[in-house]
């Protein structure tokens, strides 16, 4: 899965990427402001560490995130194939937002995250109905030739897509079914993609408060709370500290800002959620693992994402909720307690599952 981080030019995107990623971008990196960056992040999650804190595993593995660093984000952008390219291919996108004043860093007109935000869509929206365009010229030729149900449902639905794009509203809030989403998918709309607004604000003494207050104070609440998206904060330049700090300095840096987690951890769960992920955790004295799977996904296929031999040779997956592990003190209690059950192919996986795959391969 991966998450594309866009933005107008001098938001702090980039850097954002090289701390999220801890990629070392060289000046190399900048020559050319088109060429995209890659890079991983892993999935804070207190709920594995504290699974790994009872059995002391030779090996620890977090979930992880993908990332990727487009140039800066605009219409002329937008109509260079290897850019538009690089954004059609990710499943989500994190929109960086200024809102923090510097002089030394130019800025088009006042600091207006909300105004950024329109503008950016817009373009995003204008993309993609050249796109629609495009192809329902294609579709009134092929239907004169020959009409088939599938034509005939493609025209539909890209015509109510187009109507829905000319509201001036992006395509990730127009309503679709399941068969919908899947005769769209291969067009890899921009607007479609779920998309997390991440405001860049400045440092101040009230950090914790500040963070916690700057959806509001910059009216991205309403916009947030829109289908297939939502909003976080951060501060880039107490993070890029952070980064470069051990585990124990770093809390104990945030902790003096009123903070228990970095705003960095946040925004990598958001991402991680927005993407429809959960996660579910194997627990032993070799690894304490967490593995990605999406939400509602069942225990016979959840049991794929360990080992394809897994889901082939399913028989029982034994469960427990990682808290229920951590009360019991050992699944040996947990089994005589009752809390360690046994659950079938269909059962659906729960976020913060414990689970051992029984199989017959």
């Amino acid at each position: 899965m991966k998450t594309g981080i866009i933005g107008l030019p001098q938001v702090g995107k980039t850097s954002l990427f090289g701390i999220l990623t801890k990629a070392r971008l060289s000046e190399h990196a900048f020559a050319n402001p088109r060429e995209a960056h890659i890079g991983v992040a892993k999935v804070p999650d207190e709920r594995l560490d504290k699974l790994a804190a009872l059995y002391n595993p030779k090996k620890l593995t977090h979930a992880s995130v993908e990332y990727v660093d487009v140039g800066a984000i605009g219409q002329e952008a937008l109509k260079e194939t290897a850019y538009i390219g690089h954004l059609r291919q990710v499943d989500a996108l994190i929109h960086v937002l200024r809102a923090f004043d510097n002089d030394a860093i130019p800025h088009v007109g006042p600091i207006d995250p909300l105004r950024d935000i329109k503008n950016v869509e817009f373009d995003l929206m204008v993309s993609d109905l050249g796109q629609i365009e495009k192809r329902l010229e294609r579709l009134e030729k092929d239907l004169k030739k020959m009409k088939t149900p599938e034509l005939e449902k493609e025209n539909e639905l890209l015509t109510k897509a187009k109507a829905h794009l000319e509201t001036e509203k992006p395509l990730r809030e127009m309503e679709m079914t399941a068969e919908d989403k899947k005769r769209l998918r291969g067009f890899m709309f921009l607007s479609e993609k779920p998309i997390l607004y991440v405001l860049n604000i400045g440092e101040s003494t009230d950090l914790g408060n500040d963070l916690e207050a700057a959806v509001a104070k910059y009216n991205l609440t309403e916009v947030s709370a829109r289908p297939n998206a939502g909003a976080s904060a951060i501060c880039g330049k107490v993070e890029a500290e952070l980064a470069e700090m051990t585990d124990e300095d770093a809390a104990e840096f945030l902790s003096s800002y009123g903070l228990k987690d970095s705003g960095l951890s946040r925004l990598i769960r958001k991402s991680y959620h927005l993407l429809g992920l959960i996660s579910f955790f194997t627990a032993g004295e070799d690894e304490c693992r967490a593995w990605t799977i999406l939400a509602n996904t069942r225990a016979q296929n959840a049991a794929g994402a360990i080992h394809s031999d897994l889901e082939h040779h399913f028989i029982r997956a034994e469960t427990i909720r990682w808290d229920q592990l951590l009360e019991a003190g050992s699944e040996a209690n947990a089994r005589a307690k009752g809390t360690l059950r046994l659950e079938g192919k269909d059962y659906i996986v729960q976020d913060g599952d414990v689970m051992h795959i029984r199989h017959s391969g």
